[in-house]
């Protein structure tokens, strides 16, 4: 049975999606405008993110760094496309104290203009390059609409900022970083991407190209989940980066940037959650496996403690439930609400009979064994596998919902009575996309580098075709 204080997804999929994070409580409305509280469930699934993620980063030789969160107003200016780019979104503080400030400050939006401004004192040589660097930070975006870790004017994300020797170093880095969140996204979030360039209107305000991962929500909405930006020398030229090179000679040094924030967390609810709330995949729910007594008789607490001093042994993430106020029932409410991945569920008359139950989040399938079994060895078995599920229902679904269109008409119906991502052709010139863009606000989500044309006739004009495109609505 649906828990009765969420929306059925099937009926209202905004509001479903609103319940869900009350429910689960990762977070809440503040009284800053705009802004949301993460509350403890909520930060903890973005810690487990932050932990896994760093580790990734530091594994490809990126070190962490932390940079003012205000930026004079002459630094923002030195590059003319981001400031343009970010303009509508900037916040300001113009006092200190009661005084006004000669020049004011820009909460950051994004933080090139702070790494650009201190590679411009540091970097001499060739023998400086490179310096790989990652930030963990908020920042400030002006959002008119906003919506929990979807769209929030602060929010948490990571930011690599990386100064190269070579285009063709700088070029790799852009790539590589956009593999890792490839990975990290299939690996730990069970969610698949699609990976590829963003078109010149969508690209990056003061990019030379952005490369982008886009997933599809439940219900056919696109999210872009992580962007890698190779700037080549347009900042170093921008704030005089310069460098003596191998041949004796003063040169612009090459960089890039790239990052992923806490809308993750929106994705995790929208690509796996159901009527009864969040559904984690154990490699990053911050309790995978939650032990529930049915009754608290010494004989049923003796086995649950047992169980939880092995599994926490070997690494599990694991949490005894032993709280005598609240019903079973209850709490295997709780615990689907929560999205923990595996419940170990323990009564007396399972005992006599020799047995435990082991009930799974993704599928609520629960099986009886042994209570004599390898609790460890079983509850690895059990949280691989449902990892492995959830990674694999996504993709089906994602792969259901993924068209292709050679006609405009065509692109529209689709796109009106079954929405999702779209493939179709795209001469490459902006009216085109200008022309989607009044078909339900869909945006050319990625160009799909490396794969001919459909008819080699763009769908919107019928001249011909550059590139084949994903097209899809976006958060």
């Amino acid at each position: 049975m649906a828990n009765k204080k969420i929306t059925g997804r099937d009926l209202d999929f905004a509001k479903w999606y609103t319940d869900v994070v009350n429910a689960a409580r990762l977070s809440r409305y503040s009284n800053v405008k705009g802004c949301i509280i993460l509350e403890p469930n909520g930060y903890a699934i973005w810690e487990n993110i932050q932990k896994n993620l760093d580790r990734m980063f530091k594994e490809t030789g990126h070190k962490n760094v932390a940079m003012p969160m205000l930026i004079p107003e002459n630094l923002m200016k030195k590059e003319g496309e981001l400031i343009d780019g970010f303009a509508p979104e900037a916040a300001w503080v113009t006092m200190g104290g009661s005084k006004q400030l000669e020049e004011r400050m820009c909460i950051r939006p994004t933080s090139e203009t702070l790494f650009s401004d201190y590679y411009s004192d540091v970097v001499s040589s060739y023998r400086d390059l490179p310096l790989k660097y990652n930030q963990w930070c908020s920042v400030m975006r002006w959002e008119k609409e906003t919506r929990p870790f979807l769209r929030s004017r602060e929010f948490w994300w990571q930011e690599g900022h990386t100064i190269h020797e070579t285009q063709a170093e700088a070029e790799k880095e852009t790539r590589d970083m956009l593999g890792v969140y490839e990975t990290f996204f299939r690996d730990y979030l069970a969610i698949p991407v699609i990976s590829g360039r963003k078109t010149e209107k969508e690209k990056f305000a003061g990019a030379e190209y952005t490369l982008t991962i886009e997933a599809l929500m439940y219900n056919g909405v696109s999210l872009q989940s992580g962007t890698s930006h190779y700037f080549g020398q347009k900042f170093s030229k921008a704030y005089d980066i310069k460098f003596l090179n191998r041949a004796n000679e003063f040169e612009y040094a090459y960089q890039t940037s790239w990052g992923v924030s806490s809308r993750m967390i929106g994705a995790l609810i929208m690509v796996h959650g159901d009527d009864d709330g969040l559904v984690l995949p154990p490699k990053i729910a911050p309790i995978q496996v939650r032990i529930i007594p049915i009754k608290l008789e010494p004989q049923v607490l003796e086995i649950c403690k047992s169980y939880f001093e092995k599994l926490k042994a070997a690494g599990i993430s694991v949490e005894l439930d032993d709280n005598d106020q609240t019903s079973a029932g209850f709490k295997f409410a709780e615990s689907e609400v929560l999205g923990v991945p595996a419940r170990i569920e323990v009564g007396m008359r399972d005992l006599e009979n020799g047995q435990i139950t082991l009930s799974r989040r993704d599928t609520k399938e629960k099986v009886q064994i042994s209570k004599d079994a390898d609790i460890v060895t079983e509850i690895q078995a059990l949280l691989s596998d449902i990892q492995d599920n959830l990674l694999a229902r996504a993709t089906k679904r994602r792969d259901e919902m993924t068209y292709e269109a050679k006609t405009f008409e065509e692109f529209a119906d689709i796109m009106n009575k079954t929405p999702g991502f779209i493939k179709a052709d795209w001469c490459g010139d902006p009216e085109c996309e200008v022309r989607i863009k009044e078909i339900r606000g869909t945006k050319s989500r990625c160009i799909l580098e490396g794969v001919k044309p459909l008819t080699d006739k763009c769908v919107v004009c019928g001249k011909t075709a550059k590139n084949l495109v994903l097209w899809g609505i976006q958060y």
